[in-house]
């Protein structure tokens, strides 16, 4: 008898991969097979799952980007990717299926709900993506990564965290070294794209530091292909040591090693950040669905472990003080590292995991109201 198999939808953001990849390895521990579904695009973020893993590429399209002609054939694409679903479930069939949303999970979430398999949905996020809320009520358990999270009426969630990778859990908890006369890190990240307003305001706010703190500055900074030379020229022109890239693989070991994370506030960046424990300034991404960036960042804000700066507010010298504030209070420092540890689930993926495999064990549902 074959091993049972959790298929996996998730789309081509690492906000969606990350947790995915973290069930996929805690599953995959349990004897389990695991398939991911995705599109052409998330298959560039499964550099980080276990080989064991199949990768299955399915039709997937948006209604949100593109032109005319694009969103015409959107309907037809992902129709057949929903019909390519339903035929490779019935040859084999899923014990369960778990969404972690955006378009490419439409395929295997609509093709588990024909065949009514077990079926779970993730939302990482304070408020339900476009998809997730679509399938909230087709689905047998809605698992949220953020909590309180926006349900629509009439539903209820369930309480997990984000799931982490497993290099991030690694590194829980690691030891802060909190800032000091001696070389110092910062890591900025705008996400699995960068951001361009990070690059345009950070390198210029770090260049206006204190002498005393500067001469001591060590910068990882993640940036767009478009921003990679002029954002290291700059660093370079300023006498700053500083590694730019457009994604680093080693997130984990650079953030531990940090003493201040400049971030977007999505929702895998705020579970690292509180899984390690570090102190962070956070810049939501102002055209997010629902605002969502601003309610992944609040609970951190609330737990004064992070400081919070929209993006109409975000400037080089205010921004610039604000480092150089952290990184001159080693007291308070320590004091938003502790309590962004505070705020962490490094048990998210095993609670993911018993949901799981409850699911797995039980008659299909309807969707929990």
């Amino acid at each position: 008898m074959a091993d049972p198999l959790l298929i996996i939808a998730a789309g081509g953001t690492g906000g969606h991969m990350f947790p995915a990849q973290a069930l996929a390895e805690a599953m995959l521990a349990r004897g389990w097979r695991v398939k991911l579904s995705t599109d052409s695009r998330g298959a560039h973020y499964t550099g980080g799952f276990p080989h064991a893993v199949e990768i299955e590429q399915v039709g997937s399209a948006t209604f949100a980007r593109g032109g005319v002609l694009a969103k015409l054939k959107a309907p037809f694409t992902i129709m057949g990717g929903i019909l390519s679903a339903i035929y490779k479930m019935l040859r084999d069939r899923p014990a369960v299926v778990v969404g972690f949303g955006g378009y490419p999970t439409i395929p295997a979430m609509s093709a588990a709900w024909v065949l009514r398999s077990p079926r779970m949905i993730h939302e990482q996020n304070g408020v339900l993506g476009r998809v997730n809320r679509i399938f909230s009520k087709r689905v047998n358990k809605v698992a949220c990564g953020t909590w309180p999270t926006d349900m629509p009426e009439g539903l209820t969630g369930v309480p997990v965290g984000n799931p982490v990778r497993r290099a991030i859990l690694e590194r829980a908890g690691a030891g802060y070294i909190a800032p000091g006369d001696y070389p110092m890190s910062i890591l900025v990240m705008g996400g699995s794209q960068g951001a361009r307003i990070l690059s345009d305001v950070v390198p210029p706010a770090i260049s206006g530091l204190p002498s005393a703190i500067r001469r001591n500055i060590r910068v990882s900074h993640q940036a767009r292909s478009e921003d990679l030379d002029r954002v290291a020229q700059y660093y370079a022109d300023e006498g700053i040591p500083a590694d730019v890239q457009t994604f680093f693989n080693d997130v984990p070991t650079r953030m531990s090693e940090a003493q201040l994370v400049i971030a977007r506030a999505g929702a895998s960046s705020i579970a690292d950040l509180s899984v390690i424990g570090r102190p962070s300034i956070l810049v939501p991404y102002a055209l997010a669905a629902a605002d969502h960036q601003t309610a992944n960042a609040q609970q951190l804000v609330t737990a004064g472990a992070a400081i919070m700066i929209a993006e109409a507010d975000l400037h080089v010298e205010s921004l610039s003080e604000q480092i150089a504030a952290l990184l001159s209070n080693p007291n308070g420092a320590l004091k938003m590292s502790l309590a962004a540890l505070a705020c962490g689930k490094p048990d998210a993926t095993e609670t993911l995991v018993a949901l799981t495999l409850e699911l797995s064990e039980a008659t299909p549902l309807r969707a929990t109201r």
